[in-house]
C-alpha cells in the first residue's frame, strides 16, 4: 500500500538487468536524447534512447539481445538531433509496428525520462524505438497490460520515479529496469479503494493536483487517489473525457487516449481542453509520411529551438526550483528536461499574457511577469490562475518605470530590478513600495536575469554570467567568465 512513507521491505533486488543506453557510457546512465522540432495546439516531439537489456549468468559475460541502436548526435540549424537507428531485431526480423491504428493499452515515463508504449505482447521505447516483447524487457510480465504511470513524490525518494504497471488484479513496480522486491501485488493491496481491470493510469503532480495523487480510470469513472488527504480515495464521474485506453502526463500537459487519437485533458475536473482530436502517430511517434507544424517559417522555427542561440527575454526559478524560459511569447520548461524538451505558446499556461516579456520573478506562490509598461500576477498553487485586477501599471505596483530584468532570490522579498547597469531594490513586503538608490554593475545590455540556489544569473544574448550573490554581482570589477546558454541550461 503507498501511504508515502518508507517500507523497510521495499528495497530494490540485486541487478539482474542492466538498462544501458546505446552511445553512453560504460556506466549505462545515460541521458535521455532530446528534441524541439516543433509544436501546435497539443503537440509534442519526443526523443528517447532505444534499450539494450544486457542479462549476465555463468558463463554468460555479455549475453544480450539488441533491438535498436541509436547514436546521440548534436542538434543541427533545425534544431533535430541526428542519429543512427536500425530498424530490425537481432535477427533481421521486423516485429509490430506501432504505427499501425490500433492505438495503445498503455503509455508511462520511466525513471530515466524514456517513454514506453504497451500495446499487446509489445513495447516501443522512445520516439523511434522497434518493438520489443514485454515477456523479454518487462520482468515478470506477460501479454497485454492495462495502464501504467511513474509515480511522483518527491520527499519519499524510495518510492519517487517507480513505474507501475496494471494488469489485471496485478500490480508491478520497476526501478532502473529492473522488478522491485515484493512485487507484482494485487492493487488491492498497494492501492486500496481502487478498482481491477483498469483503463488507464496517470500521475498528477502537487501544484497540477492538491497533492501528489495518481488518477485511475475505469468506465468513464475517475479514482483520485492522495493518501496524504482524507479521504485518500476521491470518485468523480468523468463523462466527459470518454474512454481512455492509455493516459500519460508529459511536460506538465495531461493526455488521453483513445486508440490512436488523443486530446489533452485537466488532471482536476476531467475536463477536455480542446475539441480537435489529434493522432499520436503524428506526434509521440515517428511514422512515415506523418508529422506536424510548419517547419517552413525559419524564425519561428529559431524561437522554438533551444539550441538556436537566440536570446530569451526572461528566466525565473521559484521557491519549489521550477524553472522556466520565456522567448517571444513562448517558454520552456528546464527542470524537467530529464523528460525531454519542448517550446510551448505562453497563453497555453498563462492565458492572459501574449507575445515577448520583459521580465519574470516570483514571491510568495505568486508568479509576476513585467510586459511593457504593465505587471501580470498569477497564483502558482494549483495550476497558474491569474490574480483579479491585473495587469496594472509597472509604476503603480513596484515603484519602477522601465524594466530590462528582474530577479528575486528563494524566499526572499528582495526584488533585484536591472536597467542598463543599473540595478535597483525593492521590497516585496514594503507598502508603498519604494525602490533603493542605483548601484552600477559591470554588466550592460542584461537580456535577462535569475536566481536560484546556485546563485545568480545575469543573460546576455547567447552568454551567461554568474555570480554568488547580489554583494559579488554590485562589487565585480570585471566580468566573469561566459557561459554559453544552450550548452549550460539547454543541454545542447
Amino acid at each position: 500500500m503507498i501511504i508515502y512513507k518508507r517500507h523497510a521491505n521495499k528495497a530494490r533486488r540485486t541487478p539482474e538487468e542492466h538498462v544501458y543506453y546505446a552511445g553512453q557510457s560504460a556506466a549505462g546512465r545515460g541521458e535521455n536524447e532530446k528534441q524541439n522540432e516543433d509544436s501546435s495546439e497539443l503537440g509534442m516531439n519526443l526523443s528517447a534512447v532505444s534499450v539494450k537489456r544486457w542479462k549476465h549468468g555463468p558463463g554468460c559475460g555479455c549475453c544480450c539481445t539488441l533491438t535498436g541502436f541509436r547514436i546521440k548526435g548534436k542538434p543541427d540549424d533545425k534544431g533535430f538531433n541526428q542519429f543512427l537507428q536500425e530498424n530490425v531485431t537481432s535477427d533481421g526480423s521486423e516485429l509490430a509496428s506501432r504505427c499501425t491504428a490500433e492505438g495503445f493499452g498503455a503509455v508511462t515515463l520511466d525513471d530515466q525520462g524514456v517513454m514506453h508504449f504497451f500495446r499487446g505482447h509489445y513495447v516501443w521505447t522512445g520516439y523511434r524505438g522497434v518493438a520489443q516483447l514485454i515477456n523479454e524487457t518487462w520482468e515478470g510480465l506477460a501479454g497485454s497490460v492495462d495502464a501504467a504511470f511513474r509515480l511522483h513524490h518527491t520527499e519519499e525518494p524510495l518510492l519517487h520515479q517507480r513505474t507501475y504497471v496494471f494488469k489485471g488484479s496485478q500490480v508491478w513496480s520497476f526501478f532502473e529496469g529492473r522488478l522491485v522486491d515484493g512485487f507484482p501485488r494485487p492493487i488491492s493491496q498497494e492501492f486500496p479503494g481502487i478498482p481491477d481491470n483498469l483503463d488507464a493510469a496517470v500521475e498528477c503532480h502537487a501544484g497540477d493536483c492538491k497533492s501528489d495523487s495518481i488518477i485511475f480510470l475505469k468506465d468513464g469513472t475517475a479514482y483520485i487517489y492522495s493518501p496524504m488527504e482524507n479521504p485518500p480515495v476521491k470518485v468523480r464521474q468523468w463523462i466527459a473525457l470518454g474512454n481512455c485506453t492509455a493516459t500519460v502526463r508529459w511536460m506538465e500537459r495531461y493526455y488521453c487516449f483513445n486508440g490512436v487519437n488523443f486530446t489533452g485533458f485537466n488532471p482536476v475536473t476531467g475536463e477536455v481542453l480542446s475539441s480537435k482530436i489529434l493522432d499520436a502517430r503524428d506526434y509521440f511517434m515517428s511514422c512515415p509520411g506523418r508529422g506536424h507544424g510548419n517547419k517552413l517559417n525559419a524564425t519561428l522555427m529559431s524561437i522554438k529551438n533551444r539550441c538556436s542561440g537566440r536570446s530569451f527575454g526572461a528566466f525565473t526559478s521559484d521557491d519549489k526550483d521550477r524553472t522556466y524560459g520565456f522567448r517571444d511569447g513562448w517558454y520552456f520548461r528546464l527542470d524537467s528536461s530529464k523528460d525531454g524538451w519542448h517550446a510551448w505558446p505562453m497563453n497555453h499556461k498563462w492565458k492572459t499574457i501574449k507575445g515577448q516579456v520583459d521580465a519574470v520573478f516570483n514571491w510568495e506562490n505568486k508568479m509576476y511577469f513585467i510586459q511593457g509598461s504593465q505587471v501580470y500576477i498569477y497564483l502558482t498553487g494549483q495550476m497558474y490562475i491569474p490574480v483579479l485586477g491585473y495587469p496594472k501599471p509597472v509604476l503603480e505596483e513596484l515603484g519602477v518605470t522601465e524594466v530590462d530584468a528582474a530577479f528575486t532570490c528563494p524566499f526572499s522579498s528582495e526584488l533585484y530590478v536591472i536597467r542598463g547597469n543599473k540595478l535597483r531594490m525593492v521590497d516585496l513586503k514594503e507598502s508603498p513600495r519604494v525602490p533603493s538608490e542605483e548601484k552600477t554593475i559591470i554588466n550592460t545590455e542584461v537580456d535577462s536575469a535569475m536566481c536560484n540556489t546556485h546563485g545568480i544569473y545575469l543573460f546576455q544574448g547567447p552568454h551567461h554570467y554568474w555570480y554568488r550573490n547580489v554583494q559579488d554581482l554590485v562589487s565585480a570589477t570585471e566580468l566573469p567568465k561566459a557561459g554559453n546558454v544552450a550548452t549550460q541550461f539547454f543541454d545542447c
